[in-house]
């Protein structure tokens, strides 16, 4: 009996120190990865959809051509559509497929929308944007076919799944940010959009140096059949689009691979790059970093003429009829006009926005 006692204690203790290591590890591992609040916020956009109500008519999957130029709040107070942006820095297309893999195992959206841009990348690109998509989303099948996509030759699978591995070695580094923020992080963007109200213009509107070859890679290809395939067999609408950015250049070679693969696919594609007088987009003011990317001015002229077309052509459902959804979205507002003041108050204030990752986003442009 005694022994019997002894061995169970043991088992117990074994029990119970293994589990506290098990936290403790956990514990470290929050501490140590980038905590993306005050800089670089893109990393925190995949990280927040988990929190979100999932019931989306639209989601938008793609690059910071999504998440800088297309707002879900201007989307809901002038034609009731519910949506939210999957996006991340420099998004590959394979990463928009498992993100948007991952997004129907939560919900079904009406109509999903891909930005085009990523399929001039048919090969992994660097790892900090790999970190920025996939270290934020939760494990799963869908996560683990994003990682062996997209990792470079010199990266673990390991640490993707495990990022202590990887960023251990940021103890030099920690600051008060990352002990505030261990457990928990404040939410950045508005359903996925990040906001800027600052202006800088472009001053000259970009022309292509010449190619060796316009043809996307049959990498992209591939995943975007697969894009094609998923929304179909969940029969979702897909409209594939080139958003209004001038830069990086969009080239003429591009836009007829994507006219043809639309009819090809009895899909949509829009080059709004066509329509930017009708949208009313003014690139001497409606941009935050010389064109590539829209500013809020921009995104919401953006947003107002593609929801048109949402509501219109594709009879996307308005949800302002129903007092529970008015009620979450009344406070998305809120917290939007509150955010669009304070950005306000820091121009005034500084100049330049402070509090708001004023440098992060300059990252594509490399």
């Amino acid at each position: 009996m005694k022994k019997g006692y002894i061995m169970k204690k043991k088992l117990l203790f074994n029990i119970v120190a293994i589990a506290m290591a098990v936290v403790v590890l956990v514990l470290i591992q929050r501490l140590m990865m980038p905590k993306y609040m005050s800089e670089i916020p893109e990393g925190n956009l995949v990280r927040e959809y988990y929190d979100e109500d999932k019931n989306h008519d639209v989601v938008f999957i793609g690059d910071c051509e999504v998440f800088s130029n297309v707002s879900p709040i201007t989307l809901w107070e002038n034609y009731g559509i519910t949506s939210y942006i999957r996006g991340s820095a420099q998004q590959l297309i394979w990463q928009s497929y498992y993100l948007l893999e991952e997004t129907l195992a939560y919900e079904k959206p009406e109509l999903v929308v891909f930005n085009v841009l990523a399929m001039k990348y048919n090969d992994p690109q660097k790892e900090a944007y790999n970190r920025l998509t996939l270290d934020g989303m939760k494990l799963s099948k869908s996560k683990v076919g994003a990682i062996n996509a997209s990792m470079m030759g010199d990266e673990d699978f390991i640490s993707y799944i495990f990022p202590l591995l990887r960023y251990h070695g940021r103890w030099s580094e920690l600051t008060g940010e990352d002990f505030k923020y261990a457990l928990n992080r404040d939410t950045l963007s508005h359903n996925g959009y990040l906001m800027r109200i600052d202006t800088k213009p472009v001053n000259v509107i970009p022309t292509g140096k010449k190619l060796p070859d316009y043809q996307f890679g049959e990498n992209s290809y591939s995943y975007l059949d697969k894009i094609t395939k998923i929304c179909k067999d969940n029969d979702i609408e897909l409209i594939l689009i080139k958003s209004p950015s001038v830069y990086p250049y969009w080239y003429e070679e591009w836009d007829e691979q994507m006219v043809q693969y639309a009819k090809d696919n009895d899909i949509t594609y829009i080059n709004f790059l066509d329509v930017v007088d009708e949208i009313g987009v003014d690139y001497s003011k409606d941009t935050f970093d010389g064109g590539l990317h829209l500013n809020l001015s921009g995104a919401e002229k953006f947003s107002r003429y593609f929801g048109k077309i949402l509501s219109e052509n594709y009879g996307v459902t308005d949800q302002r009829n129903k007092p529970d959804v008015v009620e979450i979205w009344d406070e998305k507002s809120k917290f939007y006009y509150d955010m669009k003041a304070d950005q306000e108050r820091e121009m005034e204030e500084y100049g330049y926005l402070k509090s708001y990752g004023a440098q992060a986003q300059t990252m594509e442009g490399e």
